[in-house]
């Protein structure tokens, strides 16, 4: 039952916590801390902060649930269905929540609608083929 589970909820909650202050300082101001910072042989500084962090995370997770849409199973329909309500709370608190209006949350949101639209075209398609059609 847990691989029905849609993973695009965990960058949902671990936005939420941050805003939440349960990650850091909390509120927006707590995207912008830098988590990761390294000395390039160039020179340059490179840095990553807990948004782009978040994003990355989202990324790889993306990965994973176009991999778990390619399984025909009695559990894949509910797993398209449960993405699908995720989009949606990434969209409502979107719209109704001010501290999810950043750019670090709609890319988020892109990327679970990305997940809903991208794992129903993978299950058509994987479950066309599975359909024999004897002449």
């Amino acid at each position: 039952m847990i691989a029905v589970m849609p993973l695009m909820v965990i960058p949902f909650l671990l936005y939420n916590m941050t805003m939440a202050g349960l990650m850091g300082g909390g509120g927006i101001p707590a995207l912008q801390h830098d988590i990761i910072v390294l000395s390039m042989i160039s020179g340059a500084i490179w840095s990553m902060a807990l948004g782009d962090l978040f994003i990355v995370v989202a990324l790889v997770i993306l990965f994973f649930e176009i991999l778990k849409a390619t399984r025909n199973g009695s559990g894949s329909l509910l797993n398209h269905m449960l993405s699908m309500l995720v989009f949606i709370a990434f969209l409502v608190e979107f719209l109704l929540v001010q501290d999810a209006a950043t750019q670090v949350f709609f890319i988020l949101m892109t990327i679970a609608l990305i997940d809903v639209i991208g794992g129903f075209a993978v299950s058509i398609r994987s479950a066309g083929r599975d359909v024999s059609i004897g002449l």
